[in-house]
């Protein structure tokens, strides 16, 4: 007998589809689909299937028609991808806590914000810090789930109990807030990829002063003339005109030690025009953009600063325009770090 005659021979037909018997002793099911095409049985993930006897093809073809009569048929590849993104889906809803959360630090890098604007270097390393120092810490592999009003009450109540690094005797420590509010960005994201049913209902408590207890007035924030000239003694002398960019020109700390010599512009008329046009960042140390455009503003220098001012840049400004009006040492190239700052407070 031919090769194709055996091949004939072993090929079925029955009353719906066909069964061949394969060299290897197994059975072989092909059928029609309601598309009009013809498949071959296949497992759920789309690999081949064969059957040890003839019976339990048939039993198998059957079940198989039965699935179609009642329209619970699809093509082998479709159920194999369904199957793999079921998997894939309760793969990630049960996704732990610190494996999502570098995702989220990763996709906060990465992708703009809903302003379409790439998020601030420095905005990025504070929501890291609150991550790798506070967050993984209490809630390591727990499951994004898992992370309920409860567990995030147990979370709060030890920051809470941490003392606050300005006022120790504070009842509020500027932790808990800053460090439940990236919680809250990381889970709403969970839920909008739909890995968890939705966010635990947490009220955000709001911004607390962590130097001064209830009592205080916040008209003793405002230093007054005497006050200011206090400060500006007390300070050495390459640094204290600082004291009164901040106290004249309403300059943040950042700002002071970002600006350079070109910032200021002499006016004929024997004023002066500051431009504001950067910070030096806390987190990264270097020069940034400020957060907002409004930031970036330009502002008539008080005639009561400008003798100091010009003394403070011919005798510790670089005569280059992007040297630092703030040095570390006189007529140097490198801005005064935000940290060697705040140890002139302390």
């Amino acid at each position: 007998m031919s090769t194709t005659a055996q091949a004939n021979a072993t090929l079925k037909r029955e009353a719906w589809g066909r069964l061949r018997k394969l060299p290897s002793g197994r059975w072989q099911v092909r059928y029609p689909g309601p598309d009009g095409k013809t498949y071959t049985a296949r497992t759920d993930d789309d690999k081949p299937l064969t059957f040890v006897t003839k019976t339990d093809a048939r039993t198998w073809l059957a079940s198989l028609q039965t699935r179609m009569a009642r329209g619970l048929w699809e093509p082998p590849e479709v159920t194999a991808a369904r199957l793999r993104a079921e998997v894939a889906a309760e793969t990630a809803r049960s996704m732990g806590f610190e494996e999502y959360s570098q995702r989220w630090l990763k996709m906060i890098r990465d992708e703009p914000n809903r302003q379409g604007k790439q998020r601030a270097v420095g905005t990025i390393r504070s929501y890291k810090g609150k991550v790798i120092g506070y967050l993984i810490p209490e809630f390591g592999d727990t499951p994004l789930r898992e992370i309920n009003v409860e567990r995030i009450k147990k979370m709060t109540d030890r920051l809470d109990r941490i003392p606050a690094p300005l006022n120790p005797k504070s009842k509020f420590n500027g932790i808990t807030r800053p460090v439940l509010v990236v919680l809250m960005m990381i889970l709403r994201q969970a839920a909008r990829e739909g890995l968890i049913s939705s966010v635990p209902d947490i009220s955000v408590p709001k911004q607390k002063s962590v130097r001064h207890d209830a009592d205080h007035d916040s008209g003793d924030d405002v230093a007054t003339p005497v006050q200011v000239e206090a400060l500006y003694a007390a300070v050495p002398d390459k640094w204290a005109i600082a004291i009164l960019l901040a106290a004249w020109c309403q300059l943040r700390r950042g700002e002071c030690l970002g600006l350079q010599r070109r910032d200021i512009e002499w006016r004929d008329d024997g004023g002066a025009t500051l431009h504001v046009r950067r910070q030096l960042n806390a987190n990264t140390g270097g020069y940034t953009t400020l957060k907002t455009e409004a930031g970036q503003r330009s502002l008539s220098i008080p005639r009561l600063m400008l003798v100091r001012l010009r003394q403070h840049l011919d005798t510790y400004v670089a005569s280059e325009p992007n040297a630092p009006v703030l040095p570390t040492d006189a007529k140097g190239s490198v801005p005064l770090s935000n940290t060697r700052w705040g140890y002139l407070w302390m």
